[in-house]
């Protein structure tokens, strides 16, 4: 039986200029091409459970905006469950530039974001920081089990099953009882109370652009660990999702299926 996710967290436009280079401080760059792609981090987490077979419930805020329905559009095509509202504010926007060695640069505007609340989200939940402190604190209350990504980087205000974090991130967020902590192209470990009890590293890949590695990362581990296998086996997993989206362009067109982890790790 596949497991069962809610994902209560952000949906955005991304707006990606794709450019040689990253920026100085105070330079003004051209030549640059944009496209327009579905983003956010809840809905990108939210995609990538459903194509690694999840049945997924996506909770979260859009406008009545033009924007919306591209926001929407990746979820739908995954075949994500909808719980959304629609408020009087803007879809949310990210505004990314991916440098020809896949390094990246993100401002997010979150607009409807904001104003995620007054859900329903029992069972497995897995959340992002994008979304207010409230809207956390709502899904602790109801969620049987609940999966936090620290990104954005704040303190969290809840005890979370599972925290997933980068270094920067990890400093802000401070210990929990079982935290992943990413580590770029060294991998990641899965600490609990502080004590590794896994460890893996990512397969190598040719970068293209990181901006939705996290994401695939963390619904990999999430549903891997769902799905009953080993930390080791899950976290393995879940780096090769991680690899595999740094390796293409784009946020949602990026995260992975099942069988290309499974795929990659055989190689």
């Amino acid at each position: 039986m596949a497991p069962q996710l809610t994902v209560v967290g952000s949906i955005n436009l991304d707006l990606v200029a794709k450019v040689e280079r990253l920026p100085r401080a105070g330079e003004t760059l051209t030549g640059a091409t944009l496209e327009r792609i579905p983003g956010g981090k809840g809905a990108n987490q939210a995609v990538a459970a459903a194509r690694l077979g999840a049945d997924v419930r996506m909770v979260g805020c859009v406008g009545t905006d033009a924007n919306a329905r591209d926001a929407l559009g990746g979820l739908r095509e995954a075949d994500v469950e909808l719980a959304l509202r629609e408020v009087d504010a803007p879809t949310g926007i990210a505004i990314i530039l991916v440098a020809s060695d896949g390094e990246n640069q993100i401002v997010v505007v979150p607009g409807a974001n904001e104003q995620v609340g007054s859900f329903s989200a029992p069972g497995n939940v897995l959340c992002q920081l994008e979304i207010p402190d409230a809207a956390i604190r709502e899904a602790r209350l109801q969620a049987q089990w609940l999966c936090v990504n620290a990104a954005p980087a704040r303190p969290l205000v809840v005890d979370a099953d599972l925290v997933v974090a980068n270094r920067y991130e990890a400093d802000v967020v401070g210990d929990h009882p079982l935290l992943a902590l990413t580590l770029g192209e060294e991998g990641a470990v899965l600490l609990e109370h502080g004590r590794e009890v896994a460890r893996a590293r990512p397969p190598r890949v040719d970068a293209v652009d990181g901006t939705a590695a996290g994401d695939a990362f963390t619904s990999c581990l999430a549903i891997s660990l769902l799905e009953g296998r080993d930390r080791e086996e899950a976290l393995r997993r879940a780096c090769a999702a991680g690899a595999i989206a740094a390796s293409r362009f784009g946020a949602q067109p990026s995260l992975p299926t099942a069988d290309e982890v499974d795929a990659i790790l055989r190689a």
